[in-house]
């Protein structure tokens, strides 16, 4: 039903524009305005729908919870005597920012929010790797620099000091000031045993809504500095790609400096007769064999997984109702972390999946905004 209501709408838009094109009545600024009066209909149309999906998710989320609470309500009332007195509500429950319960059981530890999960960790990350010049593991590199180099010295906060799988060794500090000085540490008292490699990190890159027909990945940079007076050089923006979603909507990603990043977010695009809605284009990677994070499905390893309810079907023979919904990426985190369990309650595909947003999260702290 919505998506013939959608399609309606899109065909009278079409016709409307359609028809003032063919009209040799219409004044040239008319014309113009009446355009960019359909480009505004469209994204305001487009923001009406992402808001109804988004509230739809919310609510049936939410009811999820409410039935899942309910049950543990019931649960905790039948292992009560008479003479126990129940738990408060701020034991059992726990309310999110935007109102969504999350159940924790008088049996289990407390379960985290999604704030819980992600509090504090959304702060820029400053990385170097170093490993050895001669093939030694990640634990000989360790003592080399532990033997050589004092952070205490050097008046500077580790965050991170931990070998990796293959062989480098992985130290995070809170500035790039604290790096590059470690970077210089490493390379006068090291250097002949040790190769260190500061990341850089990556470029930011924003998403183009609704971009007309005639634009390329040739002629994108042209017509955005061509129309926008956004004071831009052609070398802040590097056009990615552009693809088509399935209401054939043509959206364009594109690389940016970090200073023209902060511009652009701040102005919609005229491109072409269209005024263009942007937002930051941040990609998670996950494979659609097993359900989890950083490889692709031509690599993938694993068992085939249901990104629904976990089970080990495809996600066309998943069967399971929402209130039996199964996130394998945050049951595998509560495997390995058992005194800081998660939400698990919820399908992988979850944009508020606990794991998901630490990917999320993870992504905005090595892109350099």
């Amino acid at each position: 039903m919505a998506d013939d209501v959608n399609q309606q709408i899109d065909d009278a838009l079409n016709k409307i524009v359609k028809l003032t094109d063919q009209s040799g009545n219409l004044k040239k600024e008319l014309k113009r305005e009446i355009h960019e009066t359909v480009s505004s209909l469209r994204n305001l149309i487009f923001t009406l729908k992402e808001n109804l999906n988004e509230r739809t998710s919310e609510k049936s989320q939410l009811q999820n919870e409410v039935n899942e609470l309910k049950k543990d309500l019931e649960a905790h009332k039948q292992t009560h005597t008479v003479g126990q007195v129940a738990p408060s509500i701020g034991s059992p429950l726990e309310l999110t920012g935007r109102g969504n319960v999350v159940s924790t059981p008088p049996s289990e530890g407390r379960k985290e929010l999604y704030a819980d999960v992600l509090k504090g960790k959304n702060v820029r990350r400053y990385k170097i790797t170093v490993k050895s010049r001669d093939n030694q593991p990640a634990d000989a590199v360790k003592e080399i620099i532990k033997s050589c180099i004092d952070p205490v010295d050097m008046k500077i906060g580790i965050r991170t000091f931990k070998g990796l799988k293959d062989g480098k060794v992985l130290i995070e500090a809170d500035t790039k000031d604290d790096i590059e000085i470690l970077n210089t540490q490493i390379r006068d008292k090291c250097g002949d045993r040790l190769e260190a490699n500061v990341q850089k990190r990556r470029n930011p890159r924003i998403i183009v809504y609704n971009i007309p027909e005639e634009v390329t990945l040739e002629n994108a940079v042209e017509i955005i500095c061509a129309q926008n007076e956004l004071a831009l050089n052609k070398g802040d923006i590097t056009p990615k790609f552009i693809f088509e979603t399935k209401r054939k909507a043509r959206n364009l990603v594109i690389e940016l400096a970090p200073q023209t990043h902060r511009i652009m977010l701040q102005n919609k695009l005229k491109i072409g007769w269209m005024i263009c809605s942007t937002a930051d284009y941040i990609p998670v990677n996950r494979c659609f064999k097993c359900s989890r994070f950083n490889h692709h499905f031509s690599d993938c390893r694993s068992e085939e997984t249901c990104p629904l309810c976990a089970g080990r079907h495809k996600l066309q023979e998943c069967t399971a109702s929402r209130t039996e919904y199964k996130c394998i990426n945050c049951m595998m985190y509560n495997k390995h972390n058992q005194n800081k369990t998660i939400n698990e309650n919820h399908s992988s595909l979850d944009r508020k999946c606990p794991s998901m947003q630490a990917m999320i999260t993870k992504y905005k702290q090595n892109t350099d905004y």
